[in-house]
């Protein structure tokens, strides 16, 4: 799947067959806010886990990294002081556009995961932040991440996860239906996709699952580490 000929739709949320137009086009419509509203729902925890993604990456000048589903970058802002050569990489020309005006120290690549358009071992490390489960074709994506990496280079993933307590999963959905949706609605006009938002935090898939994936994707030393109980996880991995 390539960008030739391909055109956002123009939608208010997507669905969870997550046609690549669809997330466009959704996430086209709440570029502006979807910063804000990041900040809003982790409850100020983005950048403690911001600050994880980092110290993972492990990376210093010299070294090129990717920053797929980079959004407006701000994921991508805080690697810049590892003095490393960043690059940014969203499927939404939307997100994109407002990425190059708060950062235009930062290179945005328009992309689509599942056919990147980089050359085989370009990057010593990628990173993907809350995107991965956006991408319809979860083993393809991590196909063409080690593609594009170089042999032992380092792969970060940040992404929503399953808790690890029953009971503490079951508030945690009373809280993502009953207070996170309704605090979205409020300080956004994008409520349907929220909607999605949610839906697709549920259905994603668990740390071991993701782990199994990533390995048969041709990863080794695959780890995580888990943060307010798997409300969100930190995978990391090297390329074989």
């Amino acid at each position: 799947m390539t960008n030739k000929g391909f055109k956002a739709a123009d939608v208010s949320r997507a669905t969870l067959e997550k046609r690549p137009e669809e997330i466009a086009g959704m996430f086209n419509k709440v570029a502006k806010r979807y910063d804000l509203m990041n900040e809003i729902m982790t409850v100020g925890q983005l950048r403690t886990w911001r600050k994880a993604v980092r110290e993972a990456l492990d990376v210093g000048p010299g070294q090129r990294v990717l920053d797929l589903a980079a959004g407006t970058g701000a994921s991508t802002a805080a690697l810049l002081e590892t003095g490393a050569e960043l690059v940014a990489c969203d499927l939404s020309e939307g997100m994109i556009e407002v990425g190059r005006q708060r950062h235009p120290e930062i290179e945005f690549v328009h992309g689509n995961a599942l056919d990147l358009p980089f050359s085989d071992e370009s990057f010593d490390a990628v990173t993907i932040s809350f995107g991965i489960r956006n991408i319809p074709d979860t083993e393809k994506v991590l196909s063409e991440l080690a593609r594009v990496l170089k042999p032992g280079g380092r792969l970060v993933i940040l992404e929503s996860s399953q808790l690890v307590n029953p009971t503490l999963a079951k508030g945690y959905r009373f809280y993502l239906g009953k207070v996170m949706l309704p605090a979205a609605s409020w300080f956004s006009s994008d409520e349907d996709a929220y909607e999605y938002f949610l839906e697709s935090v549920l259905d994603w898939h668990d740390q071991e699952e993701l782990g199994v994936l990533i390995k048969g994707a041709g990863f080794k030393h695959v780890k995580y580490r888990n943060f307010i109980g798997g409300v969100v996880a930190i995978h990391r991995a090297l390329r074989r």
